[in-house]
């Protein structure tokens, strides 16, 4: 069965999930290469088998390259006791998942090497076409979606689970596609992340030497009062080679004052600390 042909039939297969973006009304059925709601908007499956969801071109600076890189990394193990530590709060049951923000989507495929036997549901959608394009090339039985986070193409109380890794979050919306009892992670850096990184490229003062996460952990907690914090801290040797692919996968290169790393600086650059938090709530 060809990539496309697999595609349709993951989303036939769980078209209640879906909902129009235009008209917010239920998808209704597979016509052809297209998925039509009920009120006939069609939307159609691409060459490499996902959907476009957005009204227009996405406005996004993440290109391939960048998408690359971090696959890269990932594959090298660079964000695995992150991807164990989310498998361990998960119930061991079978779930419908939504990866938000999937980029690449290799999260989501370590997540799923870890819960093989649990059969989930698995969609990751992300605004950057270069990232839901390789995504789609991964040998994982999910879905991938170029979709906007302001406007969920997703059905109310669908998913089990909503999965975010360093990505914006829409709250009303993740409370409207989430079931009850449903569980959101989000995940997010601490001070410490790539640390060695950031004081490599700025200097002591500048905006991105340091990172303070307490305004996105206050905003989390107004929105969800019983939420519970799980810090993960540890540091990753950097396979050699590896080195321009870690500064390639991050924005921090792009910003003001950033410094232009020679190689010879960027050789020397052989563990980075993986620093995060995981913000953790149940709809009630």
């Amino acid at each position: 069965m060809k990539k496309v042909e697999r595609q349709r039939e993951l989303v036939k297969s769980n078209i209640d999930l879906f909902q129009c973006p235009v008209c917010e009304q239920p998808m209704k059925k597979i016509e052809g290469n297209s998925l039509v709601c009920i009120n006939n908007h069609r939307f159609d499956f691409n060459r490499h088998g996902y959907l476009h969801f957005l009204n227009g071109a996405a406005n996004t600076e993440y290109g391939s390259e960048m998408f690359n890189s971090r696959r890269q990394l990932l594959n090298a193990g660079l964000f695995s006791p992150i991807i164990e530590g989310i498998s361990k709060l998960l119930p061991a049951k079978s779930m419908k998942i939504l990866d938000v923000g999937t980029g690449e989507g290799t999260p989501l495929m370590q997540l799923n090497a870890l819960r093989l036997k649990y059969s989930d549901t698995m969609i990751g959608f992300d605004i950057s076409k270069p990232g839901i394009t390789l995504a789609t090339q991964l040998p994982l039985a999910a879905f991938f979606c170029v979709a906007d986070l302001r406007k969920l193409p997703f059905t109310a109380q669908s998913f089990d689970l909503i999965l975010e890794l360093f990505s914006p979050s829409d709250y009303q919306e993740f409370n409207r596609v989430l079931k009850n009892n449903g569980m959101l992670i989000k995940v997010i850096p601490n001070a410490n992340y790539l640390i060695e990184l950031r004081h490599l490229l700025y200097q002591d003062g500048e905006r991105n030497y340091q990172y303070d996460n307490s305004r996105v952990v206050e905003l989390f907690k107004q929105h969800y009062p019983n939420s519970q914090i799980k810090k993960i801290k540890y540091r990753f040797d950097i396979p050699n080679g590896l080195q321009e692919a870690l500064l390639e996968m991050t924005p921090l290169h792009w910003g003001e004052n950033a410094k232009k790393l020679s190689r010879e600086e960027l050789d020397q650059l052989t563990t980075i600390t993986v620093d995060v938090s995981l913000l953790i709530t149940k709809k009630s």
